[in-house]
């Protein structure tokens, strides 16, 4: 064998493979850092950013953004990074004192921008009523027009912070806002075999309120705005005697939720328990919601399914 030949082939052989390796250290090197609020807005910010950028939840599947605690891992991971998603609208309550211990200094893109807001009683009654105090409902996600709007303020916001993948986060937003509206006719279809009679339910928490403006569904809850409030066993009693006198046919419980609450209504009542729904957080990936539109289509066949006669 000739020696002097084989020596030139193995040493470019071997390369190849260093090369790769080296290309995609530098690529790694090259992706913008972001940081999400929670579990929905996570899912969204890679399906925009695609391999352009490294994505950091801080809460994430199953997990309530509500009462969550921000950790000194979370600091550090703000503190490197180049952009922050927020929902706004007073969800992430804890977010501010995160952004002053992390010295953030980079882009925040508040994903709720634009959107018609909502009111919801904060006292934990539901829809706002009467002399009540009402707030901004701040899960403004639950509508899939809004997630179009939220979709496309992350798209600028990872523009503006890296405008050479502009291109990139146009065709990824793009798609992810035509699958929004071929979903929104699939789950309008879906929700209009209810008899109208039919379309009011428990929730342990009043978090779809978008969602049921938007489909006709009445979604009737003794916790409010956050699942920090608990529901006196007075809000408890009202539910049962409206859900009787009403005749609801279904509870639902949710993911991030305490279980016990609808459950207790829904012995008391005799209405059916429904299967979990994803209000404020996406399923771990092995569960029915592990993306932001697997949680819109799960939610409306759980309804759909609970609901019909």
């Amino acid at each position: 064998m000739n020696r002097r030949w084989l020596r030139p082939r193995l040493a470019a052989a071997l390369a190849v493979p260093l090369l790769v390796i080296v290309s995609g250290c530098a690529h790694a090197a090259d992706r913008i850092k972001a940081v999400a609020s929670f579990s929905i807005l996570g899912d969204m910010a890679r399906q925009i950013g695609g391999d352009r950028v490294e994505v950091v939840t801080l809460v994430g599947p199953n997990g309530d953004a509500h009462v969550y605690q921000p950790t000194p891992t979370d600091a550090k991971h703000l503190s490197e990074a180049k952009v922050l998603v927020i929902n706004g609208l007073g969800f992430e309550g804890w977010m501010s004192r995160l952004e002053r211990s992390a010295g953030f200094k980079g882009l925040t893109v508040t994903a709720s921008n634009g959107v018609a807001v909502q009111q919801m009683d904060a006292e934990g009654h539901g829809r706002s009523h009467g002399k009540a105090r009402a707030v901004a409902d701040p899960h403004a996600w639950q509508n899939p027009q809004n997630g179009k709007l939220y979709a496309r303020n992350i798209r600028d916001g990872l523009m503006q912070a890296d405008p050479d993948g502009a291109a990139s986060y146009e065709a990824n937003a793009a798609r992810l806002i035509a699958a929004l509206d071929a979903l929104d006719a699939q789950v309008r279809a879906r929700l209009e075999t209810i008899p109208p009679t039919r379309r009011k339910v428990i929730t342990s928490h009043d978090a779809f309120g978008y969602f049921g403006a938007t489909y006709g569904i009445q979604f009737i809850a003794p916790q409010g705005v956050s699942t920090e409030s608990e529901a006196s066993a007075k809000d408890v009693a009202r539910i049962i005697r409206q859900i009787k006198a009403e005749a609801i046919p279904a509870v639902f419980l949710e993911n991030v939720s305490d279980k016990r609450l609808a459950e207790q209504i829904g012995r008391e009542t005799g209405a059916r328990i429904g299967e979990a729904l994803f209000s404020d957080a996406l399923s771990p990936s092995d569960g029915p919601a592990p993306t932001y539109l697997d949680m819109l289509r799960h939610n409306a066949e759980a309804l759909a399914a609970a609901l019909a006669p």
